[in-house]
């Protein structure tokens, strides 16, 4: 079950490689997320000292009026990976100009888990292909629906 989606990322970027990392967080931040108060609309993860790090994920206050002293709801956010995918990943981003895209946030058990994708940017042309297939695939399924 999906807490948090980024439903961009399958528009904007080529899917290459899945990744699953857990999340440090605090508990009210993970509360917050549990309800539904999270987004993750152009989040991405970047490498910086051997460490991944969520940039852009957004996740609002449980309780408004019960918010922690120093709270902010887009603050840089460390992410759990073992050192050989950290090392794949950033291999991946310096060579091949790739990026890391966060999809969703979804709980697994008792924690939460943060999938993320290696993924290459789609070119203008190549959504507006897709917008067209998806067009054409619908005026068919309406036209089979009408004979039948």
């Amino acid at each position: 079950m999906s807490l948090a989606d980024n439903p961009r990322a399958i528009f904007d970027f080529e899917i290459i490689e899945k990744f699953e990392a857990g999340l440090e967080l605090s508990g009210f931040e993970v509360k917050a997320i549990r309800t539904g108060k999270a987004g993750l609309a152009g989040a991405h993860v970047i490498i910086r000292g051997g460490e991944a790090y969520l940039i852009g994920a957004v996740i609002q206050p449980y309780q408004a009026s019960n918010t922690p002293s120093g709270f902010e709801s887009n603050r840089t956010i460390r992410l759990l990976l073992t050192k050989k995918e950290i090392g794949r990943l950033n291999g991946a981003v310096s060579e091949k100009g790739l990026t890391i895209v966060a999809l969703s946030v979804y709980s697994k058990g008792a924690r939460l888990k943060l999938s993320l994708a290696l993924a290459k940017r789609k070119k203008k042309h190549d959504k507006r292909e897709k917008i067209k297939k998806r067009e054409t695939d619908r005026e068919m399924r309406r036209t089979l629906k009408k004979e039948f």
